[in-house]
Parts: structure tokens; sequence; C-alpha cells
């Protein structure tokens, strides 16, 4: 299939295009590399823009379930709604379960819901490496909202604010000290904290856990993108569908003020600018696995190891190599 085939397809909104297309973004070889790029460069025009939600939180919080219930209540509004669920691999094997459309039974039966599993590989920051393409392809396919679901380990899951329009974070109550739960670099990050499992004998505890986050939240320094009462705590169920209709009503108005502010596409622009340098970074990593590079980093490996070398002058050496300063 060709480019511009392939392109067509998805903008019709075919669902197997549109999968066989993500596949192909996260493919390494370099002749589906070069597909990609062409098949992302044919669906930048005309331009479709989807609202696009990270979702983050310690793992045994509900992120699936909250995803399930909320994507559910979106398409009973009539949008369209795709899922990027990001599942970590093992450092071990590589590989990955990729569980999640089994654990959302009933929005992957919803013929307005596309959900699809993604391995992090070795990527940090709890997104993959081409989850932002496979955004892009959602939003060519006509996708109302994207859900981007984080591989769920924590603090280090800040990277889907890049990715993201609106970053939610997802937190459970009664967890102990349950501001040591989650640390203050990703809640600065965060629009919305929003404490599930607020239902039957976890109610009380949730309401506590969210007075608790709203009392953090105004120590924190006010943010330019965010207007008066933002960012905030509330209080969800994604098993009794409690709140969420209350956390839409705020995701809309947030967005809608950025938009009116101009910290939208301000935002956008910025993020663009970010993914760029970073697949720079990317590749010039890339090329360290190559020869000769591969070669020289190999040899004066083997001689930090003996203690012929410090690790901070094998790096000077490898730079210089390289043709760069240390």
């Amino acid at each position: 299939m060709d480019t511009t085939e392939r392109a067509r397809l998805i903008r019709a909104g075919d669902r197997r295009a549109l999968a066989r297309a993500i596949t192909l973004v996260e493919s390494a070889r370099p002749d589906h590399r070069a597909e990609a790029l062409a098949l992302i460069d044919a669906l930048r025009t005309p331009a479709r823009e989807a609202l696009r939600i990270g979702l983050s939180g310690t793992p045994g919080v509900g992120k699936s379930t909250f995803i399930e219930t909320f994507g559910l209540m979106l398409t009973g509004q009539g949008l369209k709604v795709a899922v990027l669920a990001v599942d970590p691999s093992s450092a071990r094997s590589g590989g990955s379960i990729l569980g999640d459309k089994t654990r959302m039974e009933r929005l992957s039966r919803d013929p307005d819901a596309f959900i699809r599993p993604s391995p992090s590989q070795s990527q940090l920051g709890g997104v993959a490496r081409r989850t932002r393409e496979a955004v892009a392809l959602c939003e060519a396919a006509g996708f109302d909202v994207v859900l981007i679901e984080t591989v769920g380990v924590g603090q280090s899951e800040t990277v889907v604010a890049e990715l993201s329009d609106l970053f939610l974070l997802l937190l459970a109550p009664a967890g102990g000290d349950e501001l040591q739960g989650v640390k203050r670099g990703i809640m600065e990050m965060a629009d919305l904290i929003l404490v599930n499992k607020a239902d039957g004998e976890l109610k009380a505890a949730a309401l506590r856990t969210v007075a608790d986050y709203s009392g953090a939240l105004h120590l924190l320094r006010r943010r330019p993108q965010d207007p008066a009462g933002f960012p905030r705590a509330l209080p969800v169920s994604a098993l009794e569908a409690e709140g969420l209709a209350q956390a839409w009503t705020d995701m809309q108005g947030l967005i809608r003020w950025r938009k009116e502010t101009g910290h939208w596409t301000r935002a956008r622009a910025l993020q663009a600018r970010h993914w760029f340098e970073e697949e720079v970074r990317q590749g010039l990593l890339a090329a360290l696995s190559r020869e000769p590079q591969k070669g020289l980093m190999a040899s004066l490996g083997e001689r930090v190891a003996r203690g012929d070398l410090s690790p901070e002058t094998a790096a000077a050496d490898m730079l210089r190599l390289l043709g760069r300063p240390a």
C-alpha cells in the first residue's frame, strides 16, 4: 500500500489502517522509518486536532478502570475516543504483556473507541518513544479525544506532559502518608489530581485525601497556563462513575480558557520543538551503536574497566573523537 492510499484510509477512519500505521511508526527498521515519516508528513494537512489527555498514577490506582468508565461516558456523548496505553517492557527479556485491551473489555467493544497498547521498550518517562506519532495518527483518523496512559511507575512519568494538552494525575486514598505518595515534580505537572475509589468504605478517606492535596496545591507557584482555581483536586469513583462528569466539565473549562488566552497554541508549539530536539538526541545516541563509533566505545570501555582510564577522561576522549568538545 502506498503512502497516499494509507493516508486516505486513515482519514476515512479505517481502524485496520490506523493500527497498521501505528505498527509502522513503532518499527525500528530503516525502510519502515522512511515510510512512517512520509505518512506523517502526508497527514499533516489538512491538520485535525484532538484533545490529548495524559494520565499517570501509581500501579493499582485504577487507571484502566477509570479510562474505561471515562471513555464510555465520552462515547455516550457522541465523541470518538482513542486510548494509547503504554505497557512496561521487561528489562531482562524486552517483552511486554500488553494486556490493557483485556482490562477495558467494554470500551474495546465500543464502535467509537480505539485501544492500542504499546511497549515502553527502553524509553524512560512512562511513554513509548513513538507515542507522539501514534497520537498524530489518531488525530488524523478523526478521534476527538486521545487518552495516553503511562506505564504507572510513579514520579518519573513527566514526559507525558510534553505529549498532552491536559495532564491528569490519578491517586488512591488511604495509602498511608498521602502527600508522600507522589512527589512534587509530578504534582507540578498535573492539571487535575483525581482521587479515585471515592466510594464505599474508602469514600471518607478519599475526601480527606482531596482536602490534603487541595491544600498542597495552594502552596505551589502559580503557573501562567492556569486560570484561577487550577490545578485542583477532585474525588472520583471509576467503579460507580461518580465525579467523572464534574471532572470532564472542569477539563473543558480549562481547555476553553487556554485556547482563548493563546496558551493552547503556545504549548503545542513548544511541545513540537521539544520532540524535534529529542529526536536529534535519540539519533545521536543511535549513532553510537554503529561502526566505527561502536568499536571506539568498546575499546575505551575496556580501558575504563581495567582501570587505565577514569570514566570522565574516557568520555572526554570519546567526545573529542566524535568531533565535539567535552
